[in-house]
């Protein structure tokens, strides 16, 4: 019973990060139908950042702020100045752009920084189960959870962020400024993006440590659902869980396999995924 204790405590400290990636895919995917695969990029210049303060200042709180202001900025630069432009032409076109993106950034950041591993600590230990980092990991998506609860249910700017996002059109006769919403969209989960980086990255970061952590987090985002944020951090839990539980009991070779089983069949059930909204279909 300590056992399977153990495995769903790891399995939830791994999901957290899964998770606020999924949930920064589905905020953008909501509110401009286009699958961000330049999230990771976001994530990677948002730690190097944070790197940097880090060993400049020796404060890794500093770090982390100066982590979650770069993805927010990034993200909004990214909409306006990049994906808007492009993405009015054709939705594919954002797509190709933001892989272009990836590929780009990861091969800048391996100019400055380096291919070789750096070192890069928590603020807690990471020693032993469930250690006060995998606390702080859960935590902190606990509680962005919750901002984003309340940010879109009870303030004016959330009802018009929803409303840019659902229906554009509408709104902008209503006087929304659809496109400052989209922007505001874009830096809110590039931040939360950030946000994963920082859990996900630590002890040792270099270009590609987010490849495998971006596979898992697209994954999430689809079992929950795309619609639905609070389907992203459920798929990633489930994603957490289901390697802990494997790698703990048949072995750490077949944990990727495991996602692989829960999306066939999750899809199988819930083809939109697990909090997907219901949609009418013309026969």
């Amino acid at each position: 019973m300590t056992h399977f204790i153990n495995l769903t405590l790891n399995g939830l400290a791994t999901g957290a990060a899964y998770a606020a990636l999924a949930l920064s895919l589905v905020l953008i995917y909501q509110a401009t139908r286009l699958v961000n695969f330049a999230q990771p990029a976001f994530a990677l210049l948002s730690v190097y950042a944070a790197f940097a303060l880090t060993q400049l200042t020796g404060s890794y709180w500093i770090g982390f702020a100066v982590a979650l202001i770069t993805g927010l900025t990034i993200g909004a630069a990214a909409e306006r100045l990049v994906v808007r432009p492009i993405a009015r032409v054709s939705p594919l076109n954002g797509i190709i752009v933001t892989l272009g993106m990836l590929l780009v950034v990861q091969g800048v950041v391996g100019m400055v920084w380096g291919n070789e591993q750096h070192g890069f600590g928590y603020a807690f230990s990471y020693v032993g189960r469930f250690s006060p980092a995998d606390a702080f990991a859960v935590g902190a998506v606990a509680a962005v959870a919750v901002l984003l609860f309340l940010l879109y249910r009870f303030t004016p700017f959330g009802l018009r962020m929803r409303a840019a996002a659902h229906h554009p059109e509408a709104a902008r006769l209503s006087g929304v400024r659809v496109g400052l919403m989209l922007t505001a969209g874009w830096a809110i989960a590039s931040a939360i993006g950030a946000l994963a980086g920082m859990l996900a990255g630590p002890p040792f970061i270099y270009p590609n440590v987010f490849d495998v952590v971006f596979v898992f987090g697209i994954t999430a985002a689809v079992i929950g659902g795309l619609d639905n944020p609070f389907g992203a951090i459920l798929g990633g839990m489930l994603i957490g869980l289901g390697g802990s539980y494997v790698s703990g009991y048949l072995g750490p070779e077949l944990a990727t396999l495991s996602a692989l089983v829960i999306v066939v069949v999750v899809l199988s059930v819930r083809p939109d995924g697990i909090l997907a909204r219901p949609t009418a279909r013309k026969v």
